[in-house]
């Protein structure tokens, strides 16, 4: 006789919340939802959130005040994804999101060292499918930064953006919806 096949169950975003507000995760849980599975978070060594702590200020000064720059908070993608992206840059106030998360964001970020492959492809694809227009990848294992801009869905086919690059250091970067503003790739690194 063959052993069963191990199957994982797989929790939409209602049910995931539910579980939230029933306590079940300690508030300690560092937890976040990805297609339909529940991801435990790596903890933060100080490279990671100085970068954080860095890239927060950089594009709260790029952005101004009229966008909210949230840090590790919940993003909902899909009925199935309620990725806590490290910095998601979203129109409006707190106060526009007491009774829901955001939807969308102009740009999300997430520093990336132990996580890279994760933030790459699956993440990658996750925000492409979402129609996120630009996300970038604080990468510090390369000491650089990845711009990824203009989703792209295909049938039958993972999301992906149409235009990707690196830039080093040295260089800077516009957001796609405030090109006439830049900010050097080191005001992110730690």
């Amino acid at each position: 006789m063959s052993a069963p096949a191990i199957q994982t169950k797989r929790w939409t975003r209602q049910e995931y919340d539910r579980m939230a507000e029933l306590g079940i995760f300690s508030p300690d849980d560092r937890l976040q939802l990805i297609e339909g599975n529940i991801l435990t978070m790596t903890p933060q060594n100080s490279p990671h959130a100085a970068t954080i702590g860095k890239t927060q200020r950089a594009l709260e000064r790029l952005f101004g005040p009229n966008v909210w720059v949230r840090v590790q908070m919940p993003l909902i993608i899909d009925p199935d994804s309620e990725p806590e992206p490290d910095l998601a840059v979203v129109p409006g106030a707190p106060t526009d999101y007491c009774n829901e998360h955001p939807r969308t964001a102009i740009l999300v970020v997430e520093v990336s060292d132990s996580t890279l492959s994760l933030d790459r492809d699956r993440k990658r694809a996750l925000y492409a499918h979402a129609g996120i227009s630009e996300y970038w990848i604080v990468n510090l294992v390369e000491r650089c930064l990845e711009v990824y801009r203009d989703p792209l869905r295909l049938l039958d086919q993972p999301a992906q953006y149409q235009f990707s690059r690196k830039v080093v250091p040295t260089e800077t970067v516009s957001p796609l919806s405030i090109p006439h503003n830049s900010i050097t790739v080191t005001d992110l690194l730690p």
